[in-house]
């Protein structure tokens, strides 16, 4: 099957990477659902795509009544996905332990961890009855997935957990045909990301600007992982800006 008779569905669509990898699949030929809170970026997304191949769908991803409503979008349209790129998160950073409120916790939990596990559900569902059936789910994991930025416990934590989550399904979906992979990106320049530009605090107390990278070679890497035959998988993948303070000492 080439990439003009594939589906792929990306949450987070309307911003940063998202949005990148949104463009690059649909630019790639596949047929696009473009996911996230509002709709008018979606809306945007498709637009600047010009290529009528992409479908917005405003939905919630930590609510499973919006997630379990998608997934009926999916099949009524398309009858089949064939790419979940699990992309939608929040940070939470710069909040110190101690001063994390709960609502804080959950927000993130139910964003970065619930929705990933929501989504990648549906699409297992749904790429387990379809025919030919498989599929793949690639999860954003980041670099916290690995190492943690200070005052960043519920980030870390709900990434951490994501790695947990790509292993569970990579394992559970063999007998599907569903490949499982995760991407881990430190540093590539989002809206989110801006600040980096300017300055952010090290383990080691200092603030310092760190380097950046475009979040197309995101967006390239994760077309690259999509466009594999299901025979063939990227368990883990860690693109980075070149010099960012991760390996080694910093």
């Amino acid at each position: 099957m080439n990439s003009n008779d594939k589906v792929a569905l990306v949450t987070g669509a309307g911003t940063g990477i998202g949005r990148a990898t949104a463009l690059a699949l649909l630019q790639a030929g596949y047929r696009v659902v473009l996911v996230g809170r509002r709709i008018e970026p979606l809306n945007d997304v498709a637009q600047e795509s010009g290529t009528g191949r992409a479908l917005p769908v405003a939905t919630d991803v930590s609510s499973p009544e919006s997630v379990n409503a998608l997934f009926a979008r999916v099949k009524a349209e398309f009858g089949r996905l064939d790419v979940l790129f699990n992309n939608a998160g929040v940070s939470g950073l710069g909040v110190p332990f101690e001063e994390v409120a709960f609502e804080q916790w959950q927000n993130v939990v139910n964003i970065n961890l619930t929705g990933s596990f929501l989504c990648a559900q549906g699409a297992f569902r749904l790429m387990k009855e379809q025919v030919p059936q498989g599929g793949r789910i690639i999860n954003n994991g980041s670099i916290s997935a690995h190492a943690p930025r200070p005052n960043s416990a519920a980030y870390t934590s709900t990434k951490h957990a994501i790695t947990g989550l790509t292993k569970s399904i990579s394992l559970d979906g063999r007998k599907y045909n569903i490949a499982c992979g995760q991407i881990d990106v430190g540093n590539a320049l989002t809206e989110l990301s801006a600040r980096m530009t300017k300055g952010v605090p090290q383990a080691n107390g200092e603030i310092a600007v760190e380097p950046m990278m475009d979040a197309k070679e995101v967006a390239d890497a994760v077309v690259h992982m999509a466009a594999l035959p299901l025979s063939t998988n990227v368990q883990f993948m860690t693109i980075m800006a070149t010099k960012m303070p991760f390996v080694g000492r910093g």
